[in-house]
This record gives C-alpha cells, sequence and structure tokens, in this order.
C-alpha cells in the first residue's frame, strides 16, 4: 500500500481517460479533469459509484478528486463523458 506523500506526488504513475473504454487498474485516487460522467467506478470488479457519487448519473465537475474509503483501491473505470486522471498504485 502506497503512503499518502507516494499518493500526493502520483509516485506510481498517472493516466489520463478520456474515451468511454473501460480502464482496469489498480488507481489510488481519481482526479475529474473536466465535467465528467461515470458509468462506473470499480473496486475488485463491482461498480461502487453510487458510494461516492449522491447522484450517479449526473456530472462530476472539474477538480472533484474521489478516493476510496477504509484503505481500499478502485480496480476500474468507464466514463460516459469527460475526462479524468488516474493516480496509480
Amino acid at each position: 500500500m502506497n503512503t499518502d506523500n507516494d499518493i500526493l506526488i502520483a509516485n506510481q504513475g498517472t493516466f489520463v481517460v478520456n474515451n468511454t473504454a473501460e480502464k482496469t487498474v489498480t488507481i489510488n485516487a481519481i482526479v475529474v479533469l473536466e465535467d465528467t460522467v461515470f458509468s462506473a467506478i470499480k473496486i475488485a470488479g463491482s461498480d461502487v459509484k453510487s458510494t461516492y457519487i449522491a447522484a450517479p448519473s449526473t456530472t462530476v465537475k472539474a477538480g472533484t478528486i474521489i478516493r476510496a474509503i477504509n484503505a481500499q483501491q478502485f480496480s476500474g473505470v468507464k466514463l460516459i463523458s469527460g475526462g479524468v486522471l488516474l493516480i496509480l498504485a
């Protein structure tokens, strides 16, 4: 598990998702780069976006940072529109 500093400086790298193809990779944090609608945010392969977004079918505003609770990590994302930066684990 990465330390908070590793996550803040993206020590394991980053990946930009700016299309509608699902990206499956271990993710420490999701940074929303532009207004984005998520199709899925996954932990252990299960969609958990309703745990992190109150109205999951609506737009998440640019600048939002999403971190998994309880020291978990995300396992994938899929977008309907927009773009995000994945902070890799």
